[in-house]
């Protein structure tokens, strides 16, 4: 399998599916879609500070970003009867925290969707996953480093199971 990176603003419909488009193009029709944006820090507020106008962001990386990834990939997928779409978040996904509450509100959507996808296209072939990083990438644990979480995230392409898996086996 190849993999390569292409860049594009997850809030920017056009440019998601520009980059996916210029993918497939370059590598053939995608297998696997890993969608893992890193959040912007003002994604990242105390509850208390938080306005509805303050959610706009995380939703529209969030919620509106894999929904247009997804929805972008998935026709070829499904024609095929495979592919994979791997969704990554931080622990806020599953334990919302008050003190990022844009990622927290805006993974649980995700998640949301994530699941719900899982279990309409698994008939048809078709894994969707969520690996939840709880703690930071490098972070001196050795489940944590880029080379391990790499093979975590190509184990879950291999071997499809569970929807949800927490990277250390923790559920938190």
């Amino acid at each position: 399998m190849t993999a390569r990176g292409y860049a594009a603003d997850a809030r920017n419909p056009e440019q998601l599916r520009d980059a996916l488009t210029q993918a497939a193009a370059e590598l053939g029709e995608i297998q696997v879609l890993q969608y893992s944006p890193v959040p912007a820090g003002d994604f990242m507020k105390p509850v208390l500070e938080t306005s509805a106008a303050d959610l706009i962001g995380p939703i529209e990386q969030s919620v509106y970003g894999p929904v247009t990834a997804i929805n972008h990939v998935l026709p070829a997928m499904r024609e095929r009867g495979d592919g994979t779409i791997l969704l990554i978040n931080g622990s806020s996904a599953v334990r919302p925290n008050g003190n990022v509450t844009g990622t927290s509100v805006a993974f649980a959507a995700e998640s949301a969707y994530g699941q719900i996808l899982h279990g309409a296209l698994a008939p048809e072939g078709i894994h969707v996953a969520q690996l939840i990083i709880p703690h930071a990438i490098g972070a001196s644990e050795p489940d944590h480093e880029p080379a391990a979480l790499a093979e975590t995230i190509f184990g879950l392409h291999q071997n499809p199971s569970e929807f949800r898996t927490f990277v250390g086996g923790n559920a938190l």
